[in-house]
């Protein structure tokens, strides 16, 4: 295995048999190929199927208009997220408690960022992934340097097994907009 790189950790959140959001795998990437010959290895970190993604000719943005936090419907969206430290509210939290109908890949670039669930948190430093799947979550720099995360948003849709025990009015509490409207939010569009 490369010496300059470590294995990738992978956290992946889901729901318990009441509905709670909660950590069900936290670890290093469970398959990893190395090619010597070529100087590269491979992380499979998560994969889900299926989509097709209208590829275009053009030079069209679709970046350009309303910042939404879920992807667009059957779509993906990808952004980083940078969350500076001495930015929590009351109960310690960065971001709202939310939930999106969506699987969120979060690949922590710098820094260190803590993930709060209904049950749990943890804590995902430079190079670890978390996999939000659908769960009630919050994010918190609790350090003191920036943290920059890329997320990977896909478009999903709840399971049986996830909406037996999810409160039948999930949908009516997801988060649609987003980030917060209001003076304190900046668009930079460049």
């Amino acid at each position: 295995m490369s010496e300059t790189f470590r294995v990738p950790r992978r956290i992946v959140t889901g729901h318990d048999a009441s509905g709670v959001s909660v950590i069900v795998s936290d670890g290093p990437v469970p398959v990893t190929k190395e090619l010597p010959e070529d100087g590269v290895t491979f992380h499979e970190v998560w994969e889900t199927t299926p989509a097709p993604a209208p590829i275009r000719a053009g030079a069209e943005d679709p970046t350009i208009g309303e910042v939404t936090v879920p992807p667009p419907p059957r779509g993906t969206r990808i952004r980083i997220n940078e969350f500076l430290p001495g930015h929590l509210d009351e109960r310690g939290l960065q971001s709202p408690v939310h939930r999106t109908e969506s699987i969120d890949y979060g690949i922590v670039l710098e820094g260190e960022i803590t993930l709060l669930l209904d049950d749990s948190e943890v804590t995902a430093h430079a190079g670890d992934i978390v996999i939000q799947r659908g769960t009630d979550h919050a994010w918190a720099n609790r350090g003191d340097r920036m943290a920059r995360v890329a997320f990977v948003l896909i478009d999903g849709e709840y399971a049986e097994d996830v909406l037996k025990v999810l409160p039948e009015n999930v949908r009516d509490g997801l988060m649609l907009h987003g980030p917060r409207d209001g003076d304190a939010a900046k668009e930079h569009v460049s």
